[in-house]
């Protein structure tokens, strides 16, 4: 990769990283902003994904210094202070380490669906953190595909992609269209979907796990932490499972309780 030192902010060259407070206008132009040392490493290696360009800091490109020195990558790898990255970001980037990518190109639902026998349903999922950590417990535990009903955050988000660890650019994912009727069409399909619930009369996630019906083609359906799943998604859904709890609560973040779930069904689902 070509590195070239940038001295201004307003340098033309770093226009598309403007993107960093602008996610609209880079998701127009189908691009995506990748943050910090690990996911960027990472990125190198998806060979799925067209790497732009890069703009680091001097620690940053010492960092990588083995990837810029040796990648078969193409493209420019900038190299500019921190204020100037400032400048052109928008945002005091302290990680100093941005690369800019085509986003990866999302197949239709019916062909996720098709091939795919593991899979995570998310319901107006908006916050950027929870998508992330959704899918880096989706890449941690198996998962073929997420699937993302209209109102979800972007999984190309700066934000969420930082969060997945990059699982948001492994772990494939499709639109949930129309909603709610996708649900239907997963079940037409032969997949058994789970509605997650805190409600007491849902069946325990152990007892779940224990049945047939874990280790068949199953997508995971979660909701918002505050208001849950919808009325319309939960009576769409095969069976209603909760986790169970001690104490004064009854629901976790959909972070954790994404990972519990997934964990139980990895576990009876894996090859032994």
């Amino acid at each position: 990769m070509n590195i070239v030192r940038i001295t201004d902010g307003r340098d033309p060259r770093l226009a598309e990283y403007a993107g960093v407070r602008e996610p609209a206008r880079l998701r127009e132009r189908g691009l995506l902003i990748a943050e910090g040392r690990f996911v960027v490493r990472r990125l190198f290696g998806f060979e799925h994904i067209t790497l732009k360009s890069l703009l680091l800091n001097d620690a940053a490109l010492m960092g990588l210094s083995d990837l810029v020195e040796r990648t078969g990558r193409t493209g420019d790898v900038y190299v500019a202070s921190p204020d100037v990255i400032t400048a052109a970001t928008g945002f005091d980037m302290h990680r100093g380490c941005l690369a800019l990518a085509e986003r990866p190109v999302v197949p239709t639902m019916a062909a996720l669906v098709g091939t795919n026998r593991f899979l995570i349903i998310l319901e107006r999922v908006v916050d950027a953190d929870n998508v992330g950590s959704v899918f880096r417990s989706a890449e941690a535990f198996g998962v073929d595909a997420v699937l993302l009903s209209p109102g979800c955050g972007d999984p190309f988000y700066r934000k969420a992609i930082r969060t997945s660890s990059g699982a948001a650019l492994v772990v494939p994912c499709a639109a949930a269209t129309p909603w709610p009727e996708a649900v239907d069409q997963l079940r037409a399909s032969g997949v058994v979907v789970a509605a997650t619930t805190p409600d007491a009369t849902a069946m325990d996630l152990g007892e779940f796990v224990a049945t047939p019906a874990a280790r068949r083609g199953i997508a995971v359906l979660l909701g918002t932490e505050g208001q849950g799943l919808t009325d319309e998604a939960i009576a769409r859904a095969d069976v209603r499972i909760r986790i169970p709890m001690s104490g004064a609560l009854d629901s976790l973040n959909i972070a954790t309780a994404a990972g519990i779930t997934l964990h139980r069904l990895h576990e009876v689902r894996r090859p032994r």
